[in-house]
């Protein structure tokens, strides 16, 4: 097993890969009663959602490290899943059953485009500055579901919206929460989104905010409520409104795994020539895990940027992301814990992932109006309109139009413009 991970050409060791595996999972273990929260907005059944999570994240990151060999652990994304809850289902009042299916075809695409290994064509025809954008914009607007959910933000008939009551319990506990997150983050605390879970959990029941579980350890939710429901109506997405849905799943998974892949790998020195090795069987990992997720009952499975923390505490090669699997697998018991996490005990985790999203907003080139305008529209648009989709569209349509205007035309990528004219048709037959 040492030979096949390559021990001796990283210079590890089993107790080095598990440590690394078990500080993974637990950077990102708020994932496994996050989701179902988000999920359970859009009326899925938390409990299959809980399993599905678990199920598609070991899946995922079992074959990210036994076939591609990378200490990557693999999850149902943040953002991904804001917008099939919120976008999708609440917003454009598209059933959960349909948006599943919409999951299960982004899946479809993505082998396809891995297998015939066509993903640097499309890498290289979106602009990295609308890609940092997008990121950015989807960290807001999770942050923003994060106020919301804990009563910070309010709905305001004057304003739209405004502060909300900070005397209420719900409240009181997500600031407390934030605090508690942050001030571990600034330490270096890995795994502190999950500990801030915790600890804000602990405090929620102490002060009756939360009522306590009946058990820590149980059987497993079943996953009948959501199992399969992607193919019995997988015959309704081929309509315009579910094909813009679909290519919105598939652009942001596409690229937040592409990014990440890159990141965490150049950070455990895999990177040859500044070049990914084995990049098909990764990126094929996150594709199929994004298929099986839809057919089980999640949103899209997509590479966790936390795995940098494995990375950082030792891990090198795909023995870590065993480890981090395996650690799923065994979460899968621990269901009944999902009581006492309350969206004042997620929104910390919402509010937190969204500041680290926003951070590649300094490498956009803002002094560049024909790039800048784009940029913003996509940034902004997205927690205003409460919706992916819409930001990405807005940004898509404006980006050919600047870059025409500046005499710059030339430079923008043909499938550009076959996204521009795409999102025309978005804006003028489909949004009400």
């Amino acid at each position: 097993m040492q030979r096949y991970f390559g021990f001796k050409e990283f210079n590890t060791t089993y107790k080095k890969e598990a440590v690394a595996g078990l500080t993974t999972f637990l950077s990102m273990a708020y994932i496994l009663f996050v989701n179902p929260m988000v999920l359970g907005d859009a009326g899925m059944d938390k409990g299959a959602v809980f399993t599905a999570t678990a199920l598609a994240a070991a899946l995922g990151t079992l074959i990210m490290g036994i076939v591609a060999k990378y200490p990557i652990a693999l999850a149902p994304g943040m953002g991904l899943n804001a917008f099939f809850a919120y976008s999708v289902v609440l917003v454009m009042g598209i059933p959960w059953q349909t948006a599943l299916a919409g999951v299960l075809m982004s899946g479809i695409i993505f082998i396809f485009i891995t297998l015939f290994k066509i993903r640097e064509t499309i890498i290289n025809a979106i602009p990295q500055d609308l890609k940092f954008a997008a990121a950015s914009g989807i960290g807001l607007f999770i942050a923003f579901i994060g106020l919301k959910n804990a009563g910070i933000i309010a709905a305001n008939k004057a304003t739209l919206v405004s502060l909300g009551d900070l005397t209420k319990g719900p409240a009181l506990l997500a600031i407390f929460g934030f605090i508690v997150t942050i001030l571990m983050m600034v330490r270096n605390i890995r795994g502190g989104i999950f500990y801030g879970m915790v600890i804000t959990a602990v405090v929620g029941i102490a002060v009756g905010q939360i009522d306590a579980p009946d058990k820590i350890v149980g059987a497993i939710p079943s996953l009948e409520p959501t199992f399969g429901q992607a193919f019995s109506h997988f015959d309704e997405i081929f309509t315009v409104k579910m094909m813009i849905v679909v290519l919105t799943f598939f652009i942001v998974d596409f690229f937040d795994t592409a990014g990440t892949l890159m990141a965490v790998a150049s950070q455990a020195g895999i990177m040859k020539d500044n070049k990914l090795p084995r990049a098909g069987k990764a990126l094929l990992a996150d594709s199929s895990a994004i298929a099986v997720g839809a057919v089980l009952g999640t949103s899209s499975t997509t590479a966790y940027i936390e795995s940098a923390s494995g990375v950082a505490a030792g891990g090198r090669t795909g023995f870590t992301s065993v480890v981090t699997g395996g650690l799923f697998l065994l979460a899968l018991f621990f269901s009944p814990l999902l009581v006492v996490v309350t969206p004042a005990v997620t929104a910390p985790a919402l509010i937190i992932v969204g500041v680290l999203m926003v951070t590649v907003l300094r490498k956009i080139e803002w002094e560049k109006l024909e790039i800048a305008v784009p940029a913003f529209l996509t940034l902004i648009a997205m927690p205003l309109t409460y919706s992916i989709a819409t930001g990405i569209a807005l940004g898509f349509v404006m980006y050919p139009v600047t870059m025409a205007v500046k005499g710059r035309a030339k430079e923008v990528h043909p499938i550009m413009y076959v996204l521009f004219a795409i999102f025309v048709c978005y804006f003028v037959f489909l949004v009400e």
